[in-house]
């Protein structure tokens, strides 16, 4: 049996401790756990996609099986490209699931070669989103309950509040 390889699609922006969460348990399950950061043109980031993937790199050092790379288009298809078996969503709460089902299957349309994984989130990130972050810090608000360290300081730096 050859490694065993997953990746975890989003556009972690900015990367969260309910990611990180996910990232750990994912990672303790595959052999290879690539984090694919989307480019994703319907969205306006607050971050390039270099400088996310640069953050998940920094966020994910200690931890051996994690790669991180960024992707554009069809998360199946990075995931082909990647040779994974899996691809890891997180759900959050039960709103979540209906829309993940729904590209779960269709991703199992286009490759039935490739599953999807469901990893709930710890109960404790249950209510994180990106989003969320960066409203908080928008506003100057604490966010070290809801991302690394070292991600604070570059979401200041990003909001020019540092």
């Amino acid at each position: 049996m050859g490694k065993r390889i997953a990746v975890y699609p989003g556009s972690f922006d900015p990367v969260t401790f309910g990611h990180m969460d996910i990232i750990q348990r994912a990672a303790e399950m595959v052999d290879t756990l690539v984090v694919g950061v989307l480019v994703n043109q319907a969205k306006t980031p607050l971050f390039s996609v270099d400088e996310r993937v640069k953050m998940i790199q920094l966020v994910t050092d200690g931890i051996s099986n994690v790669e991180v790379d960024s992707f554009s288009g069809l998360a199946v298809d990075f995931a082909k490209e990647k040779g994974a078996e899996f691809i890891v969503r997180g759900l959050r709460a039960i709103t979540d699931f209906e829309f993940e089902l729904q590209l779960a299957q269709t991703n199992r349309i286009m490759n039935p070669g490739i599953d999807t994984i469901f990893l709930t989130t710890s109960l404790q990130y249950a209510y994180l989103s990106s989003t969320t972050v960066k409203e908080v810090a928008s506003y100057g608000g604490d966010i070290s309950h809801f991302v690394p360290p070292a991600i604070i300081e570059e979401i200041a730096r990003k909001l020019g509040q540092q």
